[in-house]
């Protein structure tokens, strides 16, 4: 049995406890939050030990694994709290604020010995997944051009009211995800470049983002994202795919349906996720990906293996996010390469 806790109880670390819920020899026996309402609820419904301070916690239970889901401000010193006390540690994107406490995360993790992975779930969504597969497997051969864009009106400060004050919203809190898809798919990233708006008047940070990737591989990847795109039907929260290879052609569509094309032949497959117990539509599909992920994350500390999104994969990812922004400010292409 592996014992863990939780370290924030907000709006979508429930989807977290349900998720460790699913999991055959996993339990979460201690939930961690300030805010007395959440961290009691969250213990009552779970059956946890609530605690207001984390060293306390660290310091009073018999725990194999922290899972953090905290704001993005508070990770670093979680992170080596956790690594101090010998903990393995699941961490919540965005995983930094600089690239250099992302560093110092992953080198506090390593010296202890300890497994760090990084709850980047958009590419363990099912319907995604089936995408990753088929490319990997060869279905259109060498991609040489994709697409990987979410475009959504969906009101997603009401669950997050802290996502209208950042001064960074989409390409840090959505954008992250859209771009480590295109990672999975095609490759590590070698340039850059991005622009950004803000059409909602009522936020601070940008809502629409467009960003020009090459790959270090050949493939160029057009990521967009945007939560002012206006549209009946709405298809938040899926992620759509366009993919082009010497041999064919894949299209993960809205409703997701898989259509790959090749040899003059269509294949079309239904990828919807299944719609766990205690998930609901809309979220189901990312609902789903949050106990996929966590099953990775055991299956890896089980066998000693390196998770996919590991703390030191993730430097490229986050890496990513940061270029975007300079592009989008200096009006300049990046190159990654050296970063």
């Amino acid at each position: 049995m592996l014992n863990g806790a939780l370290i924030g109880c907000g709006f979508f670390a429930q989807n977290q406890m349900h998720g460790w819920a699913g999991i055959e020899g996993v339990r979460i026996v201690a939930v961690c939050d300030r805010d007395a309402t959440r961290r009691d609820e969250t213990a009552a419904r779970f059956g946890a030990r609530p605690y207001a301070d984390a060293a306390a916690m660290l310091a009073a239970e018999r725990l194999d694994f922290v899972d953090i889901a905290t704001t993005v401000a508070s990770h670093r010193p979680l992170v080596e709290l956790a690594a101090g006390a010998g903990l393995h540690v699941i961490c919540q994107k965005p995983f930094a604020e600089t690239t250099a406490d992302a560093r110092a995360m992953v080198e506090a993790v390593e010296r202890a010995g300890k497994t760090l992975m990084i709850h980047e779930n958009f590419r363990w969504q099912s319907a995604v997944r089936a995408a990753i597969s088929a490319i990997r497997d060869g279905a259109v051969g060498r991609p040489f051009f994709g697409r990987v864009t979410f475009r959504s009106g969906y009101d997603v400060y009401a669950g997050q009211p802290y996502l209208a004050t950042d001064e960074r919203f989409i390409i840090q809190d959505l954008g992250i995800h859209i771009l480590d898809i295109a990672r999975a798919l095609f490759g590590d990233v070698a340039t850059i470049s991005a622009t950004t708006r803000r059409v909602n008047p009522r936020i601070r940070g940008e809502d629409v983002a467009t960003m020009l990737l090459e790959h270090e591989g050949g493939a160029t990847s057009v990521v967009d994202c945007s939560y002012a795109t206006r549209r009946t039907p709405e298809t938040f929260p899926e992620t759509l795919l366009e993919i082009d290879g010497d041999l064919g052609s894949l299209r993960l569509e809205a409703g997701y349906r898989l259509v790959i094309q090749r040899d003059g032949e269509q294949t079309l497959r239904d990828v919807a996720p299944p719609v766990l117990p205690w998930a609901s539509r809309p979220w189901h599909n990312i609902q789903e990906s949050v106990q996929i992920i966590q099953q990775h994350f055991v299956d890896c500390l089980r066998a000693g293996g390196v998770p996919e999104t590991s703390g030191q994969d993730n430097l490229k990812t986050l890496a990513l996010v940061e270029a975007a922004y300079v592009s989008a400010r200096e009006g300049t292409r990046i190159d990654l390469r050296g970063w």
